[in-house]
């Protein structure tokens, strides 16, 4: 599982920049969203890195204990209440109606992830045609075929970001300016630190894991953007054309890395979706069995005796409720990640989105 963090920005894009002071320009910055997020460790592997079905499992355990240790500590009456009356069937009544309803609308939302899909000849045509442009760009820009699996092709971007830094500092190794030649140092360090980083990252990972995409979400990319671009304006009578022309080639390469990285992000939403349908249809059915069989087993009738000083109603009917919100706490544990990425990469490109960061 990848380390680190995100960062509330476009991961990329919101690029973290750290505000110019005293006419002072930052040139590095911290680039992985870890160094970014200025939240803690625990909370971002929560939300981001940690496996989503033992978060649902972490997220049961804790309703199971929060329903069980209140019934037997701080509310003691909540055992007679259960014990008596109605009180078991009509919460296991209210919940065999909000599985059907809450499956049946994870069930709409796959049919129209999958429906994205669909659509006639001519429209599968242009994706096609704007896929295989855009692979054939990329190609170009290191004059070799364009990898097919998502984590070498976004290696391949990061690498040639990463040479054509080196040949841009070699440009400049011998100028007269003292600034441009610290100043492309400088970024030139901070780009292939970040690009080694990320490339060790990506080693090896398989699309439909996260570790793909939080790898690429560490290249912080639209701050190097950024900074080429200044430099090529603040230097702009200092260097010369090479210069020039390799400063132009680096923000493109740079910038071939937005919308792959767009481009994997969408296809992760799909497959997370899809994957978040099957599992809250598989926890669906043990927990619609658990809620008729509390209802019609044990309905308003009691449950006697106690076991390690808890009433056994508490234990039953606190591990019942748990088994029926199953398919609920998946799709909590599942839209907690995605609508964490989304959020950090609202923006494409050298844009700040984020206070903190600027």
């Amino acid at each position: 599982m990848s380390a680190g963090a995100n960062s509330e920005v476009d991961a990329d894009a919101e690029s973290d920049t750290e505000i110019e002071t005293s006419g002072d320009t930052d040139i590095s910055t911290a680039n992985t969203m870890r160094e970014r997020a200025g939240e803690s460790r625990l909370k971002l592997w929560v939300m981001l890195s940690a496996d989503r079905l033992v978060i649902t499992g972490a997220l049961a355990v804790l309703v199971f204990g929060a329903f069980v240790l209140g019934g037997a500590v701080l509310f003691p009456e909540v055992s007679a209440n259960l014990n008596s009356g109605d009180t078991k069937s009509t919460i296991f009544s209210t919940m065999l109606g909000a599985i059907i309803t809450g499956t049946t609308l994870i069930v709409t939302i796959s049919q129209l992830v999958i429906s994205q899909e669909n659509g006639p000849l001519g429209d599968q045509h242009e994706r096609m045609s704007n896929t295989l442009d855009f692979r054939d760009y990329v190609g170009d820009l290191y004059d070799e075929p364009t990898p097919v699996d998502p984590s070498a092709f976004l290696r391949k971007i990061v690498a040639e970001s990463q040479r054509r830094a080196k040949a841009l500092r070699d440009s400049v190794s011998e100028h007269d300016d003292d600034d441009l030649r610290e100043e492309v140092d400088e970024f030139t360090d901070s780009l292939t630190g970040n690009a080694d980083e990320v490339t060790d990252q990506l080693e090896g990972e398989a699309f439909g894991s996260f570790d793909v995409l939080f790898a690429a979400l560490n290249f912080n990319y639209g701050w190097k953007i950024f900074q080429v671009e200044r430099i090529g304006h603040d230097y702009a009578d200092a260097i010369d054309d090479e210069t020039e022309t390799l400063l132009g080639e680096l923000k493109t390469t740079l910038s071939m890395f937005g919308p792959a990285r767009e481009h994997i992000k969408t296809l992760y939403f799909q497959w997370a979706l899809i994957d978040l349908s099957q599992l809250i249809l598989y926890a669906a059915l043990p927990g619609l069995l658990v809620a008729g069989s509390m209802i019609g087993f044990f309905g308003s009738g009691p449950i006697p005796g106690t076991t390690a000083g808890v009433s056994n109603v508490l234990w039953v009917v606190g591990a019942a409720f748990t088994v029926t919100l199953v398919p609920f706490l998946l799709l909590v544990s599942y839209i907690a990640r995605i609508a964490t990425i989304a959020k950090r990469t609202l923006a494409i490109g050298p844009l700040i989105l984020r206070d903190s960061q600027r």
